[in-house]
């Protein structure tokens, strides 16, 4: 299934698209004909089938709209629109952009790096809802593609080297976007509230991709808001949202007195469940959640190179386990030794997955492929193991894991430590070198109580063996994240690496 047909079960005049800010209401008809309209722009402006169509845009109905479109023209290669002039230059060489597009008088970084080689092209919206590229005279006619075409090349993160190209065909887009209506029987009769940025799978395929499979609406604020975030809910109807920890964890900031039905945000009600995904959930927030916002929070895992979703817990009456992804979603997962052999349930090692929502390989990157797929899985990067009911747990990326004279340590466990002490808001643990035991564990911490460094390393000494302790504790103001809400626990070590004594 291409992304175009994906779009097709819903009727012509069910709403597909919400703009609060400006209470714009897309139909799936109207969705369908400008997604093949601006294809038909972008055919015009010389993009063809392979050619990578570059965007900077906030999220909205002409990020959808553009994403759509260049997937039918050619390929869509979203771009943060915070990046930096040197960030775009990078990302635009590295696709090849045939195009740039931008909204109309913004994305002066975007367009400096774009310069004379790639075209700027703008679009905008109008105040009843129709999309188009500005300065494009006329249409060409687009041949359909295939589902083997590639819809859409995101990079990696780029945090353990250069970002890697990830091509995602409209096959692997699609089953995905499948894979999570099936996880969470979504019908057309749910309402998404889309508060992850577009230009990642998380937003695109989960929030939007698979809502529109449903036939569903998904409602798109400009930016996530956690002041007006239940006015939305509430005001749409919206019966659920996906988002990562830290998202989360605003919402509950604002939340006094939670815990009963009285005390949840008008809005709440209506949820079927919260999802969380792309960083890691405490336990401890899980039950927060739940108890604030009184509905089911499902933590699931994803990764770019698997158009997103592997894995989640699922909705009641199974159960869903704090601390662990759940169960794979349509994707095969296994545990893998050093050696390459699968290992019994129980046993940690590297977590590898199959599916046909997985890429086949790297673009241009044979180093990346020989290393990342092994008798036709893809080894995920991360350190896991399966229970007894093949729910997954995560203990870390097997590159964030902290060496102790020989003792492994997974960060993620002194950070949920660290998270349940009543005065930490963030906490991140890492690796810093020791000349005797070549690694010895810190962490850094953002605090929303009064506590010192002393009162912390004491909480820690009550909770965890001595070698797994933090022997220093910073303690300040922000912790370095993604667009995406992940932690850059190798910037946080990178800042606060020293010799501890």
């Amino acid at each position: 299934m291409t992304l175009a047909q994906l779009l097709e079960n819903a009727p012509d005049d069910k709403i597909a698209i919400i703009l609060p800010e400006r209470d714009i209401r897309l139909s799936y008809g109207a969705l369908r004909a400008q997604a093949q309209a601006v294809a038909g722009q972008l055919a015009a402006a010389g993009v063809s089938r392979g050619d990578r169509v570059a965007s900077a845009l906030p999220n909205g109905l002409p990020a959808i709209v553009s994403f759509l479109a260049a997937s039918v023209a050619g390929t869509a290669a979203p771009l943060n629109p915070a990046y930096k002039e040197d960030e775009f230059r990078f990302y635009l060489e590295d696709t090849a952009a045939k195009v740039l597009i931008v909204p109309p008088g913004e994305g002066e970084a975007a367009r400096r790096a774009a310069g004379v080689r790639v075209p700027v092209l703008e679009i905008d919206v109008d105040d009843a809802g129709t999309v188009g590229l500005t300065g494009v005279a006329g249409r060409n006619p687009v041949t359909p593609p295939s589902t083997d075409d590639v819809a859409l090349v995101l990079h990696t993160s780029g945090s353990t080297g250069r970002p890697k190209r990830v091509p995602l065909t409209h096959a692997n887009l699609s089953i995905s976007a499948q894979n999570v209506a099936r996880s969470y029987a979504l019908t057309g009769d749910d309402v998404s509230l889309c508060v992850m940025p577009l230009f990642h799978v998380h937003g695109l395929v989960a929030s939007t991709l698979a809502t529109l499979r449903s036939g569903g609406t998904v409602v798109v604020p400009a930016k996530f808001n956690p002041l007006s975030f239940w006015r939305v809910a509430d005001q749409y109807r919206v019966t659920w949202y996906s988002a990562v920890p830290t998202l989360h964890q605003l919402l509950l900031a604002r939340v006094a007195g939670a815990g009963s039905a009285s005390s949840r945000p008008a809005g709440a009600e209506r949820l079927r469940f919260i999802r969380s995904c792309s960083a890691a959930l405490p336990p401890q927030v899980m039950h927060d959640l739940e108890a604030a916002f009184g509905a089911p929070v499902l933590e699931a895992y994803g990764m770019t190179e698997a158009a997103h979703q592997m894995a989640s817990n699922p909705l009641p009456p199974r159960a869903h386990k704090a601390g662990s992804v759940g169960p794979g979603t349509d994707v095969r997962i296994s545990i893998m030794d050093k050696e390459g052999r699968h290992l019994p349930r129980g046993q940690e090692g590297e977590v590898v997955i199959q599916g046909p929502n997985v890429i086949r390989g790297y673009e241009n990157n044979p180093e990346a492929n020989a290393s990342s797929f092994v008798d036709g899985w893809f080894r995920t990067g991360d350190q896991g193991r399966l229970d007894a009911d093949g729910y997954l747990h995560l203990v870390a990326r097997i590159k964030e894991l902290i060496n102790r004279g020989g003792e492994k340590i997974s960060p993620r466990e002194i950070d949920e430590v660290l998270l349940a002490h009543p005065a930490v808001a963030e906490a991140v643990c890492f690796g810093v070198p020791h000349a005797t035991w070549g690694e010895e564990v810190a962490a850094a911490v953002v605090l929303r109580g009064a506590a010192s460094e002393a009162d912390l390393l004491a909480y820690c000494r009550e909770r965890l063996a001595d070698y797994k302790r933090p022997k220093h504790i910073h303690i300040t103001d922000a912790i370095p994240r993604t667009a995406t809400g992940k932690i850059q626990r190798g910037a946080v070590a990178k800042a606060y690496t020293q010799h501890v004594p």
